[in-house]
């Protein structure tokens, strides 16, 4: 007898979602939950700060900017600490619940404790580098409803 939902597993635990993948050119500014498959074009340590002597136990901080992209588009990712060892220029990353940020004006995506960045295989696209979704600037503007 096939049931309703044969897509639970035991234990009346949800099953999980299949994530669905954006492209790049889909962004916007201040969304999040993205997932997506994209190339490592180039990664570069902007931020390398030691630990004061007195935090043994504490990593230092490590920030880079990344550009990554895809068949429509790129952008600027900013990589922490761990995520940094994955993002070298010329890996396939799989990033998993993204958000995107907005620095002086641009989108930049971030990947928080909520996400993940993965390295896979090679993917078998093309990146589109020359539409940088980074390099379009955006401005606040305040709607005032009457």
């Amino acid at each position: 007898m096939a049931s309703s939902n044969s897509a639970q597993l035991e234990g009346n635990k949800p099953a999980k979602r299949k994530p669905v993948f954006t492209k790049v050119d889909q962004l916007k500014p201040g969304t999040n939950g993205h997932t997506l498959v994209a190339k490592v074009l180039s990664s570069d340590t902007v931020v390398h700060k030691p630990r004061p002597s007195s935090a043994h136990n504490l990593k230092p901080t490590v920030i880079a900017e990344c550009l990554i992209g895809d068949d429509t588009g790129t952008i600027v990712f900013t990589a922490r600490n761990e995520q940094v060892d994955m993002m070298k220029a010329g890996a396939t990353v799989i990033i998993r619940n993204a958000k995107i940020d907005m620095f002086k004006g641009s989108m930049r995506m971030a990947v928080d404790k909520w996400g993940r960045v993965e390295v896979t295989d090679p993917a078998d696209f093309e990146v589109k580098e020359d539409n940088n979704l980074s390099l379009v600037e955006y401005e606040l503007v305040n709607v005032v409803e009457e």
